[in-house]
Protein backbone atom coordinates (compact mmCIF):
# COMPACT_ATOMS: atom_id res chain seq x y z
CA UNK A 1 0.00 0.00 0.00
CA UNK A 2 1.33 3.46 -0.91
CA UNK A 3 2.00 6.13 1.71
CA UNK A 4 -0.78 8.21 0.20
CA UNK A 5 -3.31 5.47 0.89
CA UNK A 6 -2.50 5.48 4.61
CA UNK A 7 -4.42 8.78 4.93
CA UNK A 8 -8.16 9.01 4.18
CA UNK A 9 -8.80 10.76 0.88
CA UNK A 10 -11.84 13.03 0.54
CA UNK A 11 -13.24 13.91 -2.89
CA UNK A 12 -15.65 16.73 -3.76
CA UNK A 13 -16.99 16.16 -7.26
CA UNK A 14 -18.38 18.38 -9.99
CA UNK A 15 -17.78 21.65 -8.16
CA UNK A 16 -19.44 24.37 -10.22
CA UNK A 17 -16.60 26.86 -9.73
CA UNK A 18 -13.12 26.34 -8.27
CA UNK A 19 -10.96 29.40 -7.64
CA UNK A 20 -7.66 27.70 -8.40
CA UNK A 21 -4.06 28.88 -8.47
CA UNK A 22 -2.67 29.45 -11.97
CA UNK A 23 1.12 28.92 -11.93
CA UNK A 24 1.48 30.61 -15.32
CA UNK A 25 0.13 33.95 -14.08
CA UNK A 26 0.95 33.56 -10.39
CA UNK A 27 -2.66 34.45 -9.58
CA UNK A 28 -6.08 32.81 -9.33
CA UNK A 29 -8.38 31.60 -12.11
CA UNK A 30 -11.84 30.06 -12.38
CA UNK A 31 -12.12 26.34 -13.12
CA UNK A 32 -15.57 25.00 -13.99
CA UNK A 33 -17.16 21.66 -13.16
CA UNK A 34 -14.10 20.00 -11.61
CA UNK A 35 -13.16 17.69 -8.76
CA UNK A 36 -10.85 18.23 -5.83
CA UNK A 37 -9.24 15.42 -3.86
CA UNK A 38 -7.36 15.95 -0.61
CA UNK A 39 -6.21 14.36 2.60
CA UNK A 40 -5.10 15.84 5.91
CA UNK A 41 -1.65 16.62 4.52
CA UNK A 42 -2.42 18.39 1.25
CA UNK A 43 -4.47 18.77 -1.90
CA UNK A 44 -3.94 15.80 -4.24
CA UNK A 45 -5.98 16.74 -7.31
CA UNK A 46 -7.61 19.91 -8.69
CA UNK A 47 -9.89 20.17 -11.76
CA UNK A 48 -11.14 17.57 -14.20
CA UNK A 49 -12.27 14.14 -13.08
CA UNK A 50 -10.48 12.43 -10.21
CA UNK A 51 -10.43 8.67 -10.76
CA UNK A 52 -8.11 7.65 -7.93
CA UNK A 53 -8.94 5.94 -4.63
CA UNK A 54 -10.98 7.68 -1.96
CA UNK A 55 -12.79 7.02 1.30
CA UNK A 56 -15.25 9.93 1.38
CA UNK A 57 -17.15 11.59 -1.43
CA UNK A 58 -19.55 14.50 -1.72
CA UNK A 59 -20.90 16.54 -4.58
CA UNK A 60 -20.15 20.18 -5.32
CA UNK A 61 -23.11 21.10 -7.49
CA UNK A 62 -24.09 24.75 -6.98
CA UNK A 63 -20.90 25.36 -4.96
CA UNK A 64 -17.84 27.57 -5.34
CA UNK A 65 -14.60 26.43 -3.70
CA UNK A 66 -12.25 29.21 -2.52
CA UNK A 67 -8.77 29.07 -1.03
CA UNK A 68 -8.81 29.83 2.69
CA UNK A 69 -8.46 33.51 3.51
CA UNK A 70 -5.30 34.65 5.33
CA UNK A 71 -5.83 37.34 7.98
CA UNK A 72 -2.44 38.81 8.89
CA UNK A 73 -3.55 41.30 11.54
CA UNK A 74 -6.22 40.88 14.21
CA UNK A 75 -6.54 41.38 17.96
CA UNK A 76 -8.45 39.32 20.50
CA UNK A 77 -8.02 40.29 24.19
CA UNK A 78 -10.73 42.84 25.08
CA UNK A 79 -11.47 43.91 21.51
CA UNK A 80 -14.60 41.75 20.99
CA UNK A 81 -15.91 43.32 24.20
CA UNK A 82 -15.53 46.87 22.84
CA UNK A 83 -18.19 46.37 20.18
CA UNK A 84 -20.55 49.33 19.90
CA UNK A 85 -19.06 51.41 22.74
CA UNK A 86 -16.72 54.06 21.30
CA UNK A 87 -17.64 53.90 17.61
CA UNK A 88 -18.82 57.54 17.57
CA UNK A 89 -15.98 58.83 19.72
CA UNK A 90 -12.65 60.45 18.89
CA UNK A 91 -10.15 62.92 20.34
CA UNK A 92 -10.23 66.11 18.22
CA UNK A 93 -6.72 67.13 19.28
CA UNK A 94 -5.41 63.79 17.95
CA UNK A 95 -6.92 64.10 14.47
CA UNK A 96 -10.14 62.47 15.66
CA UNK A 97 -8.42 59.16 16.48
CA UNK A 98 -10.15 57.38 19.37
CA UNK A 99 -7.50 54.75 20.04
CA UNK A 100 -5.24 56.65 22.43
CA UNK A 101 -7.87 57.99 24.80
CA UNK A 102 -10.49 55.25 24.68
CA UNK A 103 -8.90 51.87 23.82
CA UNK A 104 -7.26 51.45 27.23
CA UNK A 105 -10.51 51.99 29.15
CA UNK A 106 -12.18 48.65 28.40
CA UNK A 107 -10.84 45.99 30.76
CA UNK A 108 -11.59 42.29 30.38
CA UNK A 109 -11.73 39.88 33.28
CA UNK A 110 -9.41 36.88 33.22
CA UNK A 111 -12.46 34.60 33.21
CA UNK A 112 -13.67 36.13 29.95
CA UNK A 113 -10.46 35.89 27.93
CA UNK A 114 -11.24 32.49 26.44
CA UNK A 115 -14.76 33.61 25.52
CA UNK A 116 -13.46 36.79 23.89
CA UNK A 117 -10.96 34.79 21.83
CA UNK A 118 -13.68 32.30 20.90
CA UNK A 119 -15.92 35.09 19.58
CA UNK A 120 -13.11 36.45 17.41
CA UNK A 121 -12.12 33.05 16.06
CA UNK A 122 -15.71 32.07 15.38
CA UNK A 123 -16.50 35.22 13.44
CA UNK A 124 -13.30 34.99 11.41
CA UNK A 125 -13.75 31.32 10.53
CA UNK A 126 -17.38 31.84 9.51
CA UNK A 127 -16.19 34.49 7.05
CA UNK A 128 -13.79 32.05 5.39
CA UNK A 129 -10.57 32.69 7.34
CA UNK A 130 -8.39 29.60 7.67
CA UNK A 131 -5.12 31.31 8.73
CA UNK A 132 -4.82 34.21 11.16
CA UNK A 133 -2.29 36.26 13.11
CA UNK A 134 -3.59 37.18 16.58
CA UNK A 135 -1.71 40.05 18.20
CA UNK A 136 -2.62 39.88 21.88
CA UNK A 137 -1.37 39.47 25.42
CA UNK A 138 -0.36 35.93 26.43
CA UNK A 139 -2.71 34.07 28.76
CA UNK A 140 -3.23 30.45 29.80
CA UNK A 141 -6.15 29.83 27.44
CA UNK A 142 -4.59 31.48 24.38
CA UNK A 143 -2.70 28.68 22.65
CA UNK A 144 -5.12 25.90 23.66
CA UNK A 145 -8.11 27.85 22.28
CA UNK A 146 -6.31 28.67 19.05
CA UNK A 147 -5.59 24.98 18.57
CA UNK A 148 -9.11 23.92 19.53
CA UNK A 149 -10.61 26.20 16.87
CA UNK A 150 -9.06 24.09 14.11
CA UNK A 151 -7.77 27.20 12.34
CA UNK A 152 -4.16 27.74 11.28
CA UNK A 153 -3.07 30.34 13.82
CA UNK A 154 -0.01 32.44 14.59
CA UNK A 155 0.27 33.73 18.16
CA UNK A 156 1.85 37.20 18.20
CA UNK A 157 2.35 38.26 21.84
CA UNK A 158 2.69 42.02 22.06
CA UNK A 159 5.28 43.93 24.10
CA UNK A 160 6.33 47.55 24.46
CA UNK A 161 8.29 49.87 26.74
CA UNK A 162 5.95 52.87 26.77
CA UNK A 163 2.23 53.18 27.37
CA UNK A 164 -0.02 55.92 26.08
CA UNK A 165 -1.48 58.60 28.34
CA UNK A 166 -3.86 61.28 27.06
CA UNK A 167 -3.82 64.36 29.23
CA UNK A 168 -7.15 66.20 29.45
CA UNK A 169 -8.24 64.99 25.97
CA UNK A 170 -5.68 67.25 24.34
CA UNK A 171 -2.15 65.84 24.58
CA UNK A 172 -0.66 62.40 24.00
CA UNK A 173 2.18 61.51 26.37
CA UNK A 174 4.34 58.39 26.62
CA UNK A 175 5.08 56.85 30.01
CA UNK A 176 8.25 54.77 29.67
CA UNK A 177 9.21 51.71 31.71
CA UNK A 178 12.08 49.92 30.00
CA UNK A 179 12.36 47.21 32.66
CA UNK A 180 8.70 46.28 32.29
CA UNK A 181 9.08 46.30 28.52
CA UNK A 182 12.05 43.95 28.70
CA UNK A 183 10.09 41.58 30.92
CA UNK A 184 7.26 41.58 28.39
CA UNK A 185 9.77 40.89 25.59
CA UNK A 186 11.11 37.88 27.51
CA UNK A 187 7.56 36.56 28.03
CA UNK A 188 6.82 37.08 24.34
CA UNK A 189 9.90 35.11 23.31
CA UNK A 190 8.89 32.26 25.61
CA UNK A 191 5.35 32.27 24.23
CA UNK A 192 6.53 32.30 20.61
CA UNK A 193 8.93 29.43 21.31
CA UNK A 194 6.11 27.48 22.95
CA UNK A 195 3.85 28.06 19.93
CA UNK A 196 6.57 27.04 17.49
CA UNK A 197 7.28 23.86 19.47
CA UNK A 198 3.62 22.94 19.90
CA UNK A 199 2.70 19.48 18.56
CA UNK A 200 -0.13 20.99 16.52
CA UNK A 201 1.13 21.60 13.00
CA UNK A 202 -1.35 24.46 12.70
CA UNK A 203 0.20 26.67 15.37
CA UNK A 204 3.07 29.11 14.92
CA UNK A 205 4.55 32.21 16.50
CA UNK A 206 5.32 35.75 15.37
CA UNK A 207 7.20 38.45 17.28
CA UNK A 208 5.14 41.59 17.83
CA UNK A 209 6.71 44.74 19.27
CA UNK A 210 3.49 46.66 19.72
CA UNK A 211 4.01 50.08 18.14
CA UNK A 212 6.94 51.74 16.47
CA UNK A 213 6.82 54.72 18.84
CA UNK A 214 6.38 52.69 22.08
CA UNK A 215 9.57 50.66 21.62
CA UNK A 216 13.14 51.90 21.79
CA UNK A 217 15.33 51.45 18.72
CA UNK A 218 17.37 48.92 20.70
CA UNK A 219 14.30 46.80 21.44
CA UNK A 220 13.17 46.92 17.81
CA UNK A 221 16.55 45.77 16.51
CA UNK A 222 16.77 43.02 19.13
CA UNK A 223 13.27 41.83 18.23
CA UNK A 224 14.22 41.65 14.56
CA UNK A 225 17.37 39.70 15.44
CA UNK A 226 15.28 37.27 17.52
CA UNK A 227 12.83 36.81 14.65
CA UNK A 228 15.68 36.21 12.22
CA UNK A 229 17.34 33.64 14.49
CA UNK A 230 14.03 31.77 14.79
CA UNK A 231 13.21 32.17 11.09
CA UNK A 232 9.79 33.66 11.84
CA UNK A 233 8.04 36.89 10.80
CA UNK A 234 7.80 40.02 12.92
CA UNK A 235 4.85 42.41 12.97
CA UNK A 236 4.73 46.03 14.13
CA UNK A 237 2.15 48.83 14.13
CA UNK A 238 3.67 51.71 12.18
CA UNK A 239 2.45 54.78 10.29
CA UNK A 240 -0.98 54.05 11.73
CA UNK A 241 -1.97 57.51 13.01
CA UNK A 242 -1.05 61.14 12.56
CA UNK A 243 -0.23 61.37 16.28
CA UNK A 244 2.41 58.68 15.84
CA UNK A 245 3.65 60.30 12.60
CA UNK A 246 4.17 63.66 14.31
CA UNK A 247 5.76 62.06 17.38
CA UNK A 248 8.38 60.28 15.28
CA UNK A 249 9.10 63.47 13.36
CA UNK A 250 9.63 65.23 16.68
CA UNK A 251 11.98 62.51 17.96
CA UNK A 252 13.88 61.57 14.83
CA UNK A 253 12.98 63.90 11.96
CA UNK A 254 11.86 60.81 10.04
CA UNK A 255 8.65 59.08 9.03
CA UNK A 256 8.00 55.63 10.49
CA UNK A 257 9.11 53.91 7.29
CA UNK A 258 12.30 55.97 7.01
CA UNK A 259 13.05 55.40 10.69
CA UNK A 260 12.70 51.61 10.34
CA UNK A 261 14.86 51.71 7.23
CA UNK A 262 17.56 53.58 9.14
CA UNK A 263 17.42 50.92 11.86
CA UNK A 264 18.03 48.30 9.17
CA UNK A 265 14.87 46.30 9.92
CA UNK A 266 12.75 47.19 6.88
CA UNK A 267 12.88 43.81 5.17
CA UNK A 268 10.79 40.93 3.81
CA UNK A 269 10.35 39.45 7.31
CA UNK A 270 8.51 42.54 8.55
CA UNK A 271 4.72 43.02 8.46
CA UNK A 272 3.68 46.62 9.13
CA UNK A 273 0.23 47.01 10.65
CA UNK A 274 -1.82 49.69 8.86
CA UNK A 275 0.98 51.80 7.35
CA UNK A 276 -1.45 54.56 6.36
CA UNK A 277 0.38 57.81 6.98
CA UNK A 278 3.34 57.70 4.62
CA UNK A 279 5.16 60.80 3.45
CA UNK A 280 2.84 60.86 0.40
CA UNK A 281 -0.42 60.89 2.40
CA UNK A 282 -2.43 64.10 1.97
CA UNK A 283 -2.64 64.65 5.75
CA UNK A 284 1.13 64.70 6.24
CA UNK A 285 3.51 67.61 5.64
CA UNK A 286 6.21 65.91 3.59
CA UNK A 287 4.68 65.77 0.07
CA UNK A 288 7.40 63.34 -0.99
CA UNK A 289 7.30 59.77 -2.38
CA UNK A 290 10.17 58.16 -0.48
CA UNK A 291 8.31 55.74 1.80
CA UNK A 292 6.69 53.62 -0.90
CA UNK A 293 10.04 53.15 -2.62
CA UNK A 294 11.60 52.01 0.66
CA UNK A 295 8.79 49.56 1.38
CA UNK A 296 9.01 48.03 -2.08
CA UNK A 297 12.81 47.82 -1.97
CA UNK A 298 12.77 46.15 1.44
CA UNK A 299 10.09 43.62 0.47
CA UNK A 300 8.09 44.64 3.54
CA UNK A 301 4.39 43.68 3.76
CA UNK A 302 1.61 46.10 4.66
CA UNK A 303 -1.28 44.65 6.70
CA UNK A 304 -4.26 46.68 5.49
CA UNK A 305 -7.22 46.91 7.91
CA UNK A 306 -9.57 49.57 6.52
CA UNK A 307 -12.72 49.10 8.64
CA UNK A 308 -11.45 50.26 12.03
CA UNK A 309 -9.68 53.33 10.61
CA UNK A 310 -12.43 54.38 8.22
CA UNK A 311 -14.72 54.43 11.29
CA UNK A 312 -12.53 57.34 12.42
CA UNK A 313 -12.62 59.03 9.01
CA UNK A 314 -9.14 57.84 7.95
CA UNK A 315 -8.22 55.91 4.84
CA UNK A 316 -5.02 54.70 3.26
CA UNK A 317 -4.25 56.53 -0.03
CA UNK A 318 -4.61 54.13 -1.88
CA UNK A 319 -3.97 50.41 -1.65
CA UNK A 320 -4.03 50.25 -5.44
CA UNK A 321 -1.15 52.72 -5.50
CA UNK A 322 0.81 50.65 -2.97
CA UNK A 323 0.46 47.58 -5.15
CA UNK A 324 1.39 49.45 -8.31
CA UNK A 325 4.57 50.53 -6.53
CA UNK A 326 5.46 46.88 -5.93
CA UNK A 327 4.53 46.62 -2.25
CA UNK A 328 3.14 43.33 -0.97
CA UNK A 329 -0.19 43.93 0.76
CA UNK A 330 -2.25 41.57 2.91
CA UNK A 331 -5.59 42.05 4.64
CA UNK A 332 -6.35 42.05 8.36
CA UNK A 333 -9.51 42.71 10.33
CA UNK A 334 -7.79 44.39 13.30
CA UNK A 335 -10.77 44.66 15.69
CA UNK A 336 -14.49 43.93 15.41
CA UNK A 337 -16.53 43.02 13.38
CA UNK A 338 -13.98 40.26 12.56
CA UNK A 339 -15.53 39.68 9.16
CA UNK A 340 -12.85 39.12 6.54
CA UNK A 341 -15.20 39.37 3.56
CA UNK A 342 -16.63 42.68 4.80
CA UNK A 343 -13.06 43.89 5.38
CA UNK A 344 -12.18 43.04 1.79
CA UNK A 345 -15.25 44.90 0.54
CA UNK A 346 -14.31 47.99 2.55
CA UNK A 347 -10.72 47.77 1.30
CA UNK A 348 -11.94 47.85 -2.27
CA UNK A 349 -14.33 50.75 -1.72
CA UNK A 350 -11.86 52.85 0.29
CA UNK A 351 -9.16 52.31 -2.32
CA UNK A 352 -11.45 53.50 -5.09
CA UNK A 353 -12.42 56.57 -3.05
CA UNK A 354 -8.80 57.38 -2.22
CA UNK A 355 -7.69 56.70 -5.79
CA UNK A 356 -10.66 58.66 -7.16
CA UNK A 357 -11.33 55.94 -9.70
CA UNK A 358 -13.22 52.68 -10.03
CA UNK A 359 -10.09 51.44 -11.83
CA UNK A 360 -7.81 51.97 -8.82
CA UNK A 361 -8.27 48.35 -7.78
CA UNK A 362 -10.33 45.35 -8.85
CA UNK A 363 -12.10 42.53 -7.03
CA UNK A 364 -9.39 40.08 -8.11
CA UNK A 365 -6.72 42.33 -6.58
CA UNK A 366 -8.45 42.38 -3.19
CA UNK A 367 -8.91 38.62 -3.27
CA UNK A 368 -5.24 38.14 -4.09
CA UNK A 369 -4.26 40.34 -1.15
CA UNK A 370 -6.41 38.27 1.22
CA UNK A 371 -4.89 35.00 0.02
CA UNK A 372 -1.54 35.08 -1.78
CA UNK A 373 -0.49 38.41 -0.27
CA UNK A 374 -1.06 37.15 3.25
CA UNK A 375 0.67 33.86 2.51
CA UNK A 376 3.71 35.70 1.17
CA UNK A 377 3.85 37.84 4.32
CA UNK A 378 4.07 34.64 6.37
CA UNK A 379 6.74 33.19 4.09
CA UNK A 380 4.46 30.41 2.84
CA UNK A 381 3.59 29.01 -0.57
CA UNK A 382 1.32 26.24 0.70
CA UNK A 383 -1.65 28.34 1.88
CA UNK A 384 -3.89 30.93 0.22
CA UNK A 385 -4.12 28.84 -2.96
CA UNK A 386 -5.89 25.82 -4.38
CA UNK A 387 -3.12 23.77 -5.98
CA UNK A 388 -1.74 20.25 -5.80
CA UNK A 389 0.64 20.08 -2.83
CA UNK A 390 -0.90 23.04 -1.01
CA UNK A 391 -2.64 22.67 2.32
CA UNK A 392 -6.29 21.62 2.08
CA UNK A 393 -7.52 24.94 3.51
CA UNK A 394 -10.62 26.19 1.71
CA UNK A 395 -14.24 27.33 1.92
CA UNK A 396 -17.34 26.14 0.11
CA UNK A 397 -19.72 28.88 -1.00
CA UNK A 398 -23.41 28.23 -1.61
CA UNK A 399 -24.11 29.65 -5.05
CA UNK A 400 -27.85 29.06 -4.52
CA UNK A 401 -27.97 31.42 -1.54
CA UNK A 402 -30.37 34.26 -2.29
CA UNK A 403 -27.64 36.86 -1.77
CA UNK A 404 -25.55 35.12 -4.45
CA UNK A 405 -28.32 34.96 -7.06
CA UNK A 406 -28.36 35.55 -9.95
CA UNK A 407 -24.74 34.58 -10.64
CA UNK A 408 -22.62 36.07 -13.40
CA UNK A 409 -19.32 36.48 -11.57
CA UNK A 410 -19.45 34.51 -8.29
CA UNK A 411 -16.48 36.19 -6.63
CA UNK A 412 -17.96 39.64 -7.18
CA UNK A 413 -21.30 38.46 -5.81
CA UNK A 414 -19.57 37.13 -2.69
CA UNK A 415 -17.47 40.22 -1.94
CA UNK A 416 -19.90 42.92 -3.03
CA UNK A 417 -23.14 41.35 -1.79
CA UNK A 418 -23.35 38.05 0.07
CA UNK A 419 -20.26 38.01 2.32
CA UNK A 420 -20.28 35.42 5.12
CA UNK A 421 -23.97 34.58 4.64
CA UNK A 422 -23.08 32.37 1.67
CA UNK A 423 -20.14 30.57 3.34
CA UNK A 424 -21.41 27.01 3.77
CA UNK A 425 -18.35 25.17 5.09
CA UNK A 426 -14.73 25.89 6.03
CA UNK A 427 -11.92 23.31 5.94
CA UNK A 428 -8.39 23.36 7.38
CA UNK A 429 -5.98 20.48 6.76
CA UNK A 430 -8.84 18.69 5.03
CA UNK A 431 -11.01 18.76 8.16
CA UNK A 432 -14.29 20.67 8.31
CA UNK A 433 -14.12 23.23 11.14
CA UNK A 434 -17.37 25.10 10.43
CA UNK A 435 -20.56 24.22 8.59
CA UNK A 436 -23.76 26.20 8.03
CA UNK A 437 -22.51 28.95 10.34
CA UNK A 438 -21.79 26.58 13.23
CA UNK A 439 -18.29 26.05 14.61
CA UNK A 440 -17.35 22.44 15.19
CA UNK A 441 -14.49 22.98 17.66
CA UNK A 442 -15.61 25.94 19.78
CA UNK A 443 -18.63 26.76 21.94
CA UNK A 444 -19.54 30.08 20.33
CA UNK A 445 -22.98 30.39 21.93
CA UNK A 446 -21.52 29.73 25.37
CA UNK A 447 -18.91 32.41 24.75
CA UNK A 448 -21.63 34.94 23.90
CA UNK A 449 -23.24 34.37 27.31
CA UNK A 450 -19.91 34.84 29.08
CA UNK A 451 -19.31 38.11 27.21
CA UNK A 452 -22.60 39.52 28.45
CA UNK A 453 -21.36 39.24 32.01
CA UNK A 454 -17.94 40.51 30.95
CA UNK A 455 -19.53 43.71 29.65
CA UNK A 456 -21.00 44.41 33.09
CA UNK A 457 -17.51 44.02 34.61
CA UNK A 458 -15.97 46.28 31.95
CA UNK A 459 -18.55 49.04 32.41
CA UNK A 460 -17.93 49.08 36.15
CA UNK A 461 -14.15 49.33 35.64
CA UNK A 462 -14.16 52.16 33.09
CA UNK A 463 -14.15 55.11 35.57
CA UNK A 464 -11.13 53.61 37.37
CA UNK A 465 -9.26 53.27 34.07
CA UNK A 466 -10.03 56.82 32.90
CA UNK A 467 -7.57 59.50 34.09
CA UNK A 468 -10.51 61.89 34.55
CA UNK A 469 -12.71 59.23 36.25
CA UNK A 470 -15.57 59.66 33.77
CA UNK A 471 -18.40 57.17 33.62
CA UNK A 472 -19.21 55.26 30.44
CA UNK A 473 -22.32 57.37 29.87
CA UNK A 474 -20.14 60.50 29.94
CA UNK A 475 -17.50 59.01 27.67
CA UNK A 476 -19.87 57.40 25.18
CA UNK A 477 -23.49 58.57 25.31
CA UNK A 478 -25.99 56.22 23.68
CA UNK A 479 -26.83 56.77 20.02
CA UNK A 480 -30.39 57.79 20.93
CA UNK A 481 -31.94 59.36 24.02
CA UNK A 482 -33.10 56.82 26.61
CA UNK A 483 -36.51 57.62 28.06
Amino acid sequence: MTEQMTKPIHVIRNIETIVAFDPQTGGHAYLSDGDIAFDEASILHVGGHYDGPFEREEHGKDKMLLPGLVNIHCHSDEEPLSKGIFDDMGTPALWGQAMYEYSTLVEISEEAREASLTIMLGDLIRSGVTTLVDIAGPHDKWLPTLVKSGARAYAAPGFREARWHVEDSRRLDYHWDSAKGREAFARALACVDEAEAHPSTRLGGILAPSQVETCSPELLTEAMAAARSRNIPITLHAAQTMAEHEELLRRTGLTAVQYLDRLGILNERLILGHCIFLDSHSWTRQRTEIDMQLLARGGTTVAHCPVTFSRSGMILESIGKYRRNGINVGIGTDTYPYNMLEEMRRALICSRIAGKSVHDIKTADIFEMATLGGAKALGRTDIGRIAVGAKADFSLIDLNHSAMQPVYDPLRNLLHCAAERAVQAVYVDGQCIARDGKLLGLDYDGAVHVMRDALVFAKERIPANDPRRRSLSELAPLSLPSN
